[in-house]
């Protein structure tokens, strides 16, 4: 027997929860359902518990710095792996226990634990029933990618999920991949007093970037002592007496590194292999993302894909901007799509990345008369007090239109200061209403309005 609905969710992640509440205060009898963890990634294994993970880090890290702003710590800095993870498991419960409550509590909405798959466009099965709704609603989220290296299964491994569950120091925690996951834990764990080495197959640290925001990320890493290997090729690897043997072949070298423990930070992929797609007729990528259109329909009626699933963006804030995509559609008569949204993003590690819009590659390569703005974070006064000067601002200006085209805010504050620029290209207003405007001081984003009166060509 089917048991009619007339909208089902497939996930609690991001999007999941908030449009299943939608969907249930328009009136539409809701089915929401989850297989493990209500919250999804960012909750349970991403942004929550990481960030937490990463405050305990600055806290180690500033304690040792302390006798620089003339404080006195009369014993060496340890750190209690065992509370740094109680603090983070904390923080991590409560959020999955608001999120849960949230659910059940939700009006014409039912939340059925169990493993959803298409059996038809219309039909879902989970725990030997099944289901239908002419309206169906796919955050299934992705979770890390597990490359099939000679030699991975004959040693033990870790993912970012699996980094959850420590409660002690890596002796030598050995990161495969140099981009924005594996950069944070390198930073968090190197902090926290083990030894670190990133290896990363490009040329340079989170490639995507402009190359003077990767070189000054890695000289902020290596001047905390981790570790960097460039140009890796042919990985391969073995068991040995510390634990993990990592054979490499870089450009400059190709000695083994022996470590303690791996963790393999080399991307995403989705959660669409056992959903029974194909029973639907959904498509998806090579790589496994469902296919979707501006408003995040599939090629089937009455089916949308949200969230990391779909490939347009693997942030919170883009799941959650998917459900806002759909309900405005649905329900507000406002025609939303994901092409109405501007990139942005951070990588936090400290001092954080903001990021909005376009690289300086990227506006070169549009053909656009670029100009450019940069300073150093050693002439903010707000950085120079804290004792915080690392890094720099840019910004990418159109020449013609005076519009705002990107920028990468990497110091102190960068990853809040950069909203200030982020709100006028969606405002869709010339820099100069920021040039001009009047900042609090002693603060970072004081030195935008500068920042923008000295611009200059893009060489």
């Amino acid at each position: 027997m089917t048991e009619h609905y007339d909208a089902i969710v497939i996930g609690a992640g991001q999007a999941g929860p908030s449009l299943a509440a939608r969907l249930g205060q328009e009136g539409l009898k809701t089915a929401i359902i989850e297989r493990h963890l209500m919250g999804g990634t960012c909750v349970n294994t991403g942004c929550i518990p990481t960030k937490t993970l990463v405050a305990s880090a600055r806290v180690a890290y500033l304690s040792r710095c302390a006798a620089e702003y003339g404080v006195k710590i009369d014993q060496p800095v340890s750190v209690d792996m065992a509370r740094v993870k109680a603090r983070k498991d904390e923080i991590v419960a409560a959020s999955n226990a608001g999120v849960t409550s949230w659910v059940e509590d939700m009006q014409d909405v039912t939340l059925i634990r169990g493993h959803a798959r298409f059996e038809g466009p219309r039909s879902i099965s989970v725990n030997g029933a099944t289901l239908s709704a002419e309206r169906i609603f796919i955050n299934v989220g992705a979770r890390a990618r597990v490359p099939d290296f000679p030699g991975l299964a004959d040693v033990g491994y870790l993912t970012n999920s699996g980094m959850m569950d420590i409660d002690f120091l890596p002796e030598h925690l050995l990161i495969v991949g140099g981009s924005y996951i594996g950069l944070e834990f390198a930073q968090m764990y190197r902090r926290f007093g083990a030894q670190v080495t990133v290896i990363e197959m490009q040329d340079r640290l989170i490639a995507r970037e402009d190359e003077d925001v990767s070189e000054a990320v890695r000289d902020i890493l290596e001047g905390e002592g981790v570790a960097v290997r460039l140009k890796a090729q042919c990985l391969g690897f073995e068991q040995c007496p510390s634990g993990v043997r990592m054979n490499i072949d870089c450009e400059l070298d190709a000695t083994p590194v022996d470590g303690s423990h791996l963790l393999l930070a080399v991307g995403r992929t989705p959660n669409t292999d056992d959903l029974g797609l194909e029973n639907a007729g959904i498509d998806v990528d090579d790589r496994g993302f469902i296919r979707v259109d501006e408003t995040l329909r599939t090629r089937v009626e009455g089916v949308w894909a949200v969230g990391e699933v779909n490939g347009r963006g693997a942030f919170t804030h883009t799941s959650y901007n998917d459900y806002e995509i759909v309900a405005a559609n649905l329900f507000d008569n406002e025609p939303r799509r994901t092409s109405d949204r501007i990139l942005c993003y951070g990588l936090f590690v400290d001092p954080p990345l903001g990021r909005v819009g376009m690289t300086a590659r990227e506006a070169r390569a549009s053909g656009r008369e670029v100009l450019v703005g940069k300073r150093m974070m050693t002439q903010v006064g707000r950085a120079r007090e804290v004792g915080e000067t690392r890094g720099f601002m840019k910004i990418l200006v159109d020449a013609d239109s005076k519009q705002i085209l990107g920028a990468a805010l990497l110091g102190l504050n960068g990853d809040e200061a950069v909203h200030a620029l982020l709100d006028i290209m969606y405002a869709q207003q010339p820099y100069t209403v920021v040039s001009r405007a009047v900042h609090i001081h002693p603060t970072v984003s004081e030195l935008i309005p500068t920042l923008l009166q000295s611009l200059g060509p893009l060489e």
